[in-house]
């Protein structure tokens, strides 16, 4: 059965294979949307009535479900589906602060309008115009109200080029929290593995402090991943969370380079897995690339963690713009 979309005056019917999401864009709807793979919920609208399916729907919070709330861009409605105008509400925000703290990082810090209820390592939807984009938080609420962002600037990145640009002041929209990639209390002895490449250091360091802030005494392993040494960031932090109890270690891993103290070369799966040969009994937090996330949940599964004690955060990147078409020298435009 064909499904049909109905949202203000827009009425229309979706063709074979084509998402509500795509329906809405061709019909002219202003959807925000990046990912377009059900990640960054940057598109997330309200059904008042039909069904959009399950997985539009799958990894959203219960009380987002109950409401009507699903992603446009994972749903293929077969019946009529009526959708709310308008996106979901949003919070004012101002940066407060931008710092390059790598190659092509920049640490994004924000005063938003009104207090943020979330976990370290959950990530918000930051909003510019018509630009929605995902980002975890490297911050906690512990450490005061300011929420704290990591940011690798793309060449053709139009949000990370203009937040490596944005003066002190400069208003934003933020909606979340969302995402179920963050510690949880309840076996404070259990050993944590914690694996990242590049930014997707950002949510693994704001689930570090917040496990060792509520009392975790097992051990805290974190792992982080780059191409080359250059590509570490925040490590002076991160060495510094090593002391003398050995609770808490810090490896660098990069694919090129001489190893050192402290500095491993290699593939990241191969390494960690050399590193930990078993995980049964670990909590494993996985952030970053998605081909590397899901090359080491496998991994980890098969080395003894359980589904349900791996957690997993793929940063998926947005639809990159076509290059322009090249005017050949002999023709004129």
């Amino acid at each position: 059965m064909t499904g049909r979309i109905r949202r203000g005056n827009l009425d229309l019917v979706l063709e074979p294979g084509e998402t509500a999401l795509e329906g809405l864009l061709r019909g002219g709807a202003a959807v925000p949307s990046s990912c377009r793979a059900g990640a960054c919920q940057a598109c997330m609208l309200r059904a008042v009535s039909g069904d959009p399916g399950s997985l539009a729907q799958q990894g959203l919070a219960p009380a987002l479900r109950e409401q009507g709330w699903f992603l446009p861009c994972m749903s293929r409605p077969t019946g009529e589906l009526v959708i709310q105008e308008g996106p979901p509400p949003a919070i004012a925000a101002s940066i407060a602060e931008v710092t390059e703290i790598g190659p092509a990082i920049v640490r994004v810090r924000l005063e938003p309008d009104e207090e943020l209820s979330y976990r370290p390592g959950q990530y918000v939807q930051l909003i510019q115009g018509d630009q929605v984009r995902a980002y975890s938080l490297a911050s906690s609420p512990a450490e005061g109200r300011a929420l704290e962002l990591h940011v690798r600037v793309h060449r053709q990145g139009r949000m990370s080029r203009w937040l490596a640009a944005a003066a002190p002041g400069t208003r934003v929209g933020l909606r979340g929290p969302a995402g179920a990639c963050f510690y949880t209390e309840g076996r404070p002895e259990q050993p944590l593995l914690l694996v990242g490449t590049g930014t997707g250091l950002a949510p693994l360091r704001g689930i570090a402090h917040d496990a060792r802030r509520r009392g975790h005494t097992g051990p805290i392993a974190l792992i982080h991943g780059a191409r080359d040494p250059a590509g570490f960031y925040l490590v002076d932090e991160l060495k510094g969370m090593v002391d003398g109890s050995g609770n808490f270690r810090y490896v660098q891993c990069a694919m090129s380079g001489e190893p050192s103290e402290g500095l491993e070369i290699g593939d990241l799966t191969q390494v960690t897995l050399r590193l930990f040969p078993s995980l049964k009994g670990w909590r494993v937090f996985l952030c970053g690339s998605p081909d590397r996330v899901n090359a080491l949940k496998k991994q980890c599964f098969l080395r003894g963690a359980g589904l349900k004690d791996i957690s997993a955060d793929a940063f998926l990147t947005a639809e990159m713009p076509p290059p322009p078409l090249r005017t050949p020298a002999n023709r004129t435009a």
